[in-house]
């Protein structure tokens, strides 16, 4: 599998890979449901996945107007059709947020590696999104089994260390040196080691946010999608956050 991601994005067009950012968003959307809402809700399910199809369409567009009109419309749409669930039980507005926190969290996160996509050499920022995230989780990996004692936040995530933590960082941030020397020459090779650094952490962040949901509900894994490791979510929850802070640093800070 990870052969035939790296051949979309070295070798696929921009329109390849929004598809299957597409694909991906329907699938982490669909756990997310699971998730959040059980069984039922299928208005409210049908109406996410929806607007979160459009999210990427948008991005790929490139019309930030057209994704601010998204935005604003799938809110409004959200709170009517609950409109329609009064005679049956109180309006749980929670589940308005339920739904605008999934087409947010999954689709409009993730949709991010088109606009890294759309970058001068984008290709190889999408690369180093998944360095990053990657490579400081398997060095987490590793140190956590071989030096973890200290929980991190058992109540969230048992498993995470401390110790796992700060060799993901220092692996993280390694690995962005070793990688942005090699392949964005162009490119101030300090930059490397905050992004290496601060995406490292905001990876771990993510993985922290992911498992928080899913210990409210109970759940060990987004889904049994993919054996061994899950579901999508429990694959993309460092990514789709290590993308934005990517993406932005290299538009506000590089330039």
């Amino acid at each position: 599998m990870a052969a035939a991601l790296l051949a979309v994005i070295i070798f696929g067009s921009l329109e390849v890979l929004t598809v299957l950012i597409a694909l991906v968003v329907t699938g982490g959307l669909w756990e997310y449901n699971r998730i959040v809402f059980g069984p039922g809700f299928l208005k409210e399910k049908i109406t996410g996945l929806i607007f979160s199809l459009f999210i990427p369409c948008v991005f790929y567009l490139g019309d930030f107007q057209m994704l601010a009109a998204c935005v604003a419309f799938m809110v409004m749409a959200v709170f009517i059709i609950f409109l329609w669930r009064v005679n049956e039980q109180t309006l749980d507005v929670l589940s308005v947020a339920k739904v605008v926190l999934g087409v947010v969290y999954v689709s409009f996160l993730t949709s991010h590696f088109i606009l890294l996509r759309k970058l001068e050499e984008g290709i190889y920022w999408i690369i180093l999104v998944l360095v990053i995230a990657i490579i400081g989780d398997t060095v987490a990996l590793y140190v956590g089994k071989s030096l973890g004692k200290r929980k991190l936040i058992p109540a969230v995530s048992p498993g995470k260390t401390v110790e796992g933590t700060l060799g993901l960082i220092a692996g993280a941030t390694f690995a962005s040196l070793i990688y942005g020397y090699f392949f964005l020459r162009c490119i101030p090779v300090f930059h490397f080691a905050i992004l290496g650094l601060v995406g490292g952490i905001i990876g771990q962040l993510g993985d922290l946010c992911e498992s928080a949901i899913k210990r409210h509900y109970g759940r060990k894994d987004a889904s049994a999608l993919l054996p061994g490791h899950g579901g999508l979510l429990d694959r993309l929850d460092s990514l789709i956050f290590v993308a934005p802070f990517v993406y932005y640093y290299r538009v506000f800070v590089i330039g």
